[in-house]
């Protein structure tokens, strides 16, 4: 079975990778974009998933790993949206900014840069790959 790679957004000021970390897992809530909800929707128990300090950061710090698949968001007050369970697994010794995913050619088309707003997007392997090259990790 092919293995999916994910990336989602946060904003450091609001919860960052210190703050997931420290909690040891997290419910990934209040996504309300339906391309997100989508993605949120198609992770997998196992999969992967680089978290990304958003606006006043832009960079991928750590990874995560999907724990629990989706599941009613208990914070949706009404409408159809989703959310998942998130473990924490490694910090990223050196972050990987959005400057430089932009400037390489294999990143520069991934939906962090094409689709900015959206929150939890899709890598396929080799831009997952890449990213943790960058970052100084081989990948697993």
């Amino acid at each position: 079975m092919a293995k999916n790679y994910w990336l989602v957004k946060s904003e450091p000021e609001s919860y960052s990778w210190t703050d997931f970390v420290k909690d040891g897992k997290t419910a990934w809530t209040g996504v309300r974009n339906y391309a997100a909800r989508n993605n949120l929707r198609a992770m997998k128990r196992g999969d992967p998933v680089l978290f990304y300090h958003s606006v006043s950061e832009k960079q991928i710090v750590g990874i995560a790993r999907v724990q629990k698949e989706f599941y009613p968001d208990p914070t949706a007050g009404e409408g159809d949206w989703s959310c998942v369970e998130l473990i924490p697994v490694k910090s990223l010794k050196k972050p990987v900014t959005l400057e430089t995913i932009k400037s390489d050619k294999i990143l520069k088309e991934i939906p962090l840069v094409r689709q900015s707003r959206l929150s939890v997007t899709a890598l396929n392997e080799i831009q997952y790959k890449r990213l943790l090259e960058l970052s100084g990790l081989e990948s697993k």
